[in-house]
Order: C-alpha cells, then structure tokens, then sequence
C-alpha cells in the first residue's frame, strides 16, 4: 500500500476505479478507517477514479503525538492527492471528514467540488453534539468487551433497527473497526480537533459547488448543523435524508450514491 508523507507523517492510501475518470477522494469520521466507504466503493468504482486513505493515528497511518488539528488531517489530504499526481478531485468527507473537507477547500487548490454529509462548521451557531451521545461515545463501562464496547460506542450513530435487521453487517462492521480504529489514544487526539474547529466566520469564502446531505435522526451530530452549512455556502445543495442516522452513508448508502453521482456530474 502507498503512503503519503506530510512533515514525517506516513499517511496510507488506496486507489481503486478508473485510471482515466474524475477522481474521488473520501474522507471518513472520528476513529474510522476507510472501510467505512466501502458501500461507495462497490458501486462508484465502476465510473471513477477513487482514492481511500486513513486519517493520522487510524488503520494504516502513522500515529503521531497529538493532540491533532483538522489543519493538520486536511494537510494530509493534500500530501495524498500530491503523491498520487491527483490535480484535481471531488473531496467527500463525512462528520470530522467534512470538517477536513471544508478546510481543505479553505488551504488547498485541487479540490473540484465538496460532499459534506453529516457534519459541521463549528461556532457558536453550531449544534453541539448532545450530552447523551457523548457520554455513550467516550464513558464506556470498563466490564464491556472490545467487540461489545463497540458496539456500545456505534449506538447513537445507526438507527434503532440496524444492528439486529442487519446482524451480520453489524458484525463485519465491528470486526473492521476492531482491525483498523484509531487508538483510544489518537481517538482522543482527532476528538480535540473536532472540538477545537470553527470555521463559522469564513464559509463565504467556500465558493465550490458543495453537496451537504444531512440525516435529520442523526444524533451525533445534529441536523441544524447541515442546515447552517446550506444556508452559509455560496454555492451548496442541500439534501436531507428522513429520519437517516449519522452512519447514512452505510444504511442509506443507494440514495447517498445516486445523488453524489448526479451531482459530480453536474459539476
């Protein structure tokens, strides 16, 4: 596998897709790896040209100290794209990915467009993740298991029926996470640069066509968020998806697919 360097940091990356197509470039959230774009992967590798990496202190990259800044992950972003000759791609980014996307757009030159589902300017006018939801992603009972903390941990982030409708998925889910989450440690890290980001006063100067898809059952990230972010862009459509938890892009990922796709296209 490839990795990136970005000041001594070694970020992996994956190419998947058409050689000679539009490029894509995902970015997931807090203490994924990239698997969690797989359910894209499947159906968009047929038409594009995708790159998957995995955030610092996550699967594959390196671990640095922390704690990390979203500046810092959105120079990561651009020493994948520089390293894999990339000039140009359509940046997707889910919750911290969005926040890492936007940023991107804000430092960097290549990106063609913006995908930011389920995420967040920060600010004093942002929603800020409920206290219920905190307490269930970072106060886990010591007495759990690693696959039942995590299990623990996912709960606010899919809708009530997925883990049983979908058992075996939920299973595969837990073991990648098991494979490829950042340390408790780097989740911590990455959770700083969430906390620390704020971007509320410069989204004017985000002048990119910019998809925001936002679930309005996400209760990690609520959904007035999505709805600062299309009012506060310039140039942003906006789509909400009914009652869809924060992990929209697994459990409604043929609705999420079919418009990213017709938007690229449009771009």
């Amino acid at each position: 596998m490839p990795t990136a360097n970005n000041d001594g940091v070694a970020i992996a990356y994956e190419r998947d897709g058409l050689d000679d197509a539009e490029t894509i470039v995902f970015v997931e959230g807090l203490g994924y790896g990239r698997w969690m774009w797989r359910w894209q992967r499947a159906q968009l590798q047929d038409h594009y040209d995708l790159l998957l990496f995995d955030n610092r202190g996550t699967g594959d990259s390196a671990e640095p100290d922390g704690p990390y800044t979203i500046g810092e992950m959105a120079g990561d972003l651009e020493a994948v794209l520089a390293d894999a000759g990339v000039e140009r791609a359509h940046v997707v980014g889910a919750s911290m990915g969005g926040m890492i996307a936007m940023q991107y757009a804000l430092e960097y030159d290549r990106a063609a467009s913006l995908g930011l589902f389920c995420t967040s300017p920060g600010g004093p006018d942002a929603a800020p993740t409920p206290e219920e939801t905190r307490s269930r992603m970072y106060d886990v009972p010591e007495n759990l298991g690693e696959r039942e903390a995590i299990k623990y941990k996912m709960e606010p982030a899919l809708s009530e029926t997925f883990p049983e409708q979908y058992d075996d998925v939920f299973e595969e889910i837990v073991d990648w996470r098991l494979e490829s989450d950042a340390s408790e440690q780097a989740r911590q890290w990455q959770g700083a640069a969430v906390e620390a980001f704020d971007i509320s006063d410069r989204l004017d100067e985000i002048t990119l066509p910019a998809l925001v898809i936002h679930g309005t059952g996400d209760k990690v990230v609520p959904p007035e968020n999505g709805e600062l972010l299309a009012e506060s862009l310039p140039n942003s459509r906006y789509l909400t998806l009914h009652d869809a938890p924060h992990l929209f892009c697994i459990e409604e990922f043929l609705q999420v697919n079919e418009h990213l796709d017709m938007f690229i296209r449009d771009v």
